[in-house]
């Protein structure tokens, strides 16, 4: 019994140091990236429904994709995007922001409430 039980806490500590892909190094980096991302919505002037929506990277990494969810069940790929909303309201708009530093990817959500007339 004693035997099993050092076979399973060796497998457990193998497991354990094998299954994490990202050193602390590059976690606290992809955090510290994500304080570089702005999001930034503006309505069109001719058109209340219509929302121009663009991802702004002022960090030391690259931007590598930008997927955005506009809150009402469609979403869109890119660093500018635009969106007509079908009716009036108030939408949570999320961005999807990956960003390449140092052989590692980070990806952060940032959120942006807004709202249609």
């Amino acid at each position: 019994m004693k035997r099993l039980s050092k076979i399973l806490v060796v497998t457990a500590v193998i497991l354990v140091a094998f299954s994490c892909s990202k050193t602390e190094e590059s976690i606290v980096d992809c955090l510290g990236e994500s304080i570089f991302i702005k999001l930034h919505n503006s309505t069109d002037a001719t058109n209340p429904k219509l929302m121009n929506y663009s991802v702004e990277y002022s960090g030391t990494g690259t931007l590598s994709s930008v997927k955005w969810n506009f809150g009402d069940g469609t979403s869109a790929t890119g660093a500018v995007v635009t969106h007509t909303y079908t009716a009036a309201g108030t939408y949570e708009a999320t961005a999807e922001v990956t960003v390449k530093k140092d052989g590692s990817e980070c990806t952060s959500s940032p959120k942006r409430s807004v709202t249609v007339n």
